[in-house]
């Protein structure tokens, strides 16, 4: 899979916010929508405090990192998918998390049958459908055409 593709396109989604702002729920994130954790150096910083780039970058890499071993853990076939279908699932898992989107079991069933449009339509059918609108049906859209090439 393209890494610079997938940072490029997660980093359009996400935006870049050089400083500690608060999520919609109301926690504490930074740079390419890095939730602060407790092992974070920032962690008792508080909002509003700058954070450096190369920081950002630091934690992108990671977050990246840690985000393609997930679609691989979730998916024990994500190597073998189509970089199309790889990249939409790990700009879905970078969004949701490992634990929400194992819940897109019909997703995972069409996945499993290369059956694209059908995965699609497990997309559209998800409360993250209507969360994340323009996100959700740009990648419905991409997967829909998987199927076209």
């Amino acid at each position: 899979m393209d890494i610079e593709r997938l940072k490029k396109e997660i980093i359009s989604d996400e935006g870049v916010v050089f400083e500690i702002y608060l999520d919609h729920l109301g926690f504490k994130t930074f740079g390419v929508g890095h939730l602060v954790n407790k092992n974070d150096p920032e962690f008792n910083l508080r909002q509003g405090i700058p954070i450096s780039k190369k920081r950002v970058d630091d934690c992108f890499s990671t977050d990246i990192q840690i985000c393609v071993l997930e679609c691989s853990s979730l998916y024990r076939e994500f190597q073998s998918f189509p970089e199309e279908v790889q990249l939409i699932i790990a700009n879905m898992m970078f969004n949701l998390g490992q634990t929400r989107l194992a819940k897109f079991k019909d997703m995972k069933k069409a996945l499993d049958n290369q059956d694209y449009e059908a995965a699609a339509a497990a997309m559209i059918d998800s409360r993250w459908y209507n969360q994340v609108p323009n996100r959700a049906k740009r990648l419905v859209e991409r997967m829909k055409n998987v199927s076209d090439t």
